[in-house]
């Protein structure tokens, strides 16, 4: 069934720019959501995604109620909830096989939902900017185009992308928002940035850096966040790069060098240093090839668990 808007097909034989002036209420509700100042997001009831993760759960969820993710320059972060069920998966994509993620993201939430019951299937787009090299626009189109191959009818209600996510500032663009979370219990989206962005920040980063496809990470039905077991060789030439300044990793280790939060390289640095440190994670840090489990605890917050007491 078709991608829709207000009930028509999206028309995705004509550019971007044709659906949003034929849908005006798409460009109000990107201007709303641009205005927004971020709201600073903490960790107490939040499950933060990283680039190339996902995660999904429902409104009887008892230890998340924030879904989100940030950072996002040429990469989208897509919201997918069913209405009836209130089932809401969170992924971070950055156009690395992009059909065959939506598809997962589909059957994510249709495990939780009776899609053939009362509601309907509602998607939002955020992300990207009118970068140079036109990957956020690339992104953009594969979106749309996996979402309209889909065999269930999805609704575009958000769409806050490339062209509707650009500001300009002395001829270098960049994207207004970065990052947005989306509260599971009320389905609000909003602008957002997160102090806290683990547990296991480094090892998640270095399962981005080494090549992961797209990944869930949480288990709605024990409430459990489960990182691993990962596994991968040394990474190539990691010295190399640690011993470049920091314009050198930005330039060729970033997709938009000029748009990047400046917390990029520093995250950049300590995602190269923990590769180097676990060239061979399957010995340091997965021996027993089971993942790495977190639970919230009674303040909200992961605290890991044996996986033995599972």
């Amino acid at each position: 069934m078709p991608l829709l808007v207000n009930g028509a097909r999206v028309d995705l034989a004509r550019p971007t720019g044709d659906m949003i002036r034929a849908h005006p209420h798409l460009e109000e509700k990107a201007k709303l959501l641009r205005s927004q100042p971020a709201q600073i997001v903490e960790p107490k009831g939040l499950l933060y995604v990283q680039q190339r993760e996902f995660a999904v759960t429902t409104p009887k969820d008892g230890s998340v109620s924030i879904l989100g993710s940030d950072d996002a320059t040429t990469c989208h972060i897509v919201v997918l909830r069913h209405t009836g069920s209130g089932a809401t998966c969170l992924t971070h994509c950055d156009g690395s096989d992009t059909e065959a993620e939506v598809s997962l993201i589909m059957s994510s939430i249709k495990s939780f939902s009776n899609t053939t019951a009362c509601g309907r299937l509602e998607v939002h787009l955020v992300g990207g900017f009118n970068d140079d090299r036109q990957l956020s626009q690339k992104l953009t189109n594969q979106l749309l185009r996996a979402f309209d191959l889909q065999p269930e009818e999805v609704h575009l209600v958000t769409f806050c992308v490339t062209e509707l996510n650009d500001r300009e500032e002395q001829d270098i663009h960049f994207p207004i928002v970065y990052g947005i979370a989306v509260n599971v219990k009320t389905a609000e989206i909003f602008h957002a940035t997160f102090p806290e962005k683990g547990p296991d920040e480094d090892l998640r980063s270095a399962h981005v850096l080494t090549g992961a496809p797209l990944t869930n990470i949480y288990d709605a039905k024990t409430e459990q966040l489960r990182i691993g077991p990962y596994f991968w060789g040394p990474f190539p030439h990691v010295d190399f790069w640690l011993e470049q300044d920091d314009a050198q990793i930005l330039q060729n280790l970033s997709t938009s060098p000029l748009a990047e939060p400046p917390h990029f390289v520093s995250h950049i640095r300590s995602t190269l240093t923990f590769l180097k440190e676990h060239p061979f994670p399957s010995r340091s840090l997965f021996p027993d090839r089971k993942p790495r489990i977190y639970k919230k605890n009674e303040e909200g917050l992961w605290e890991q668990v044996c996986s033995d007491k599972i």
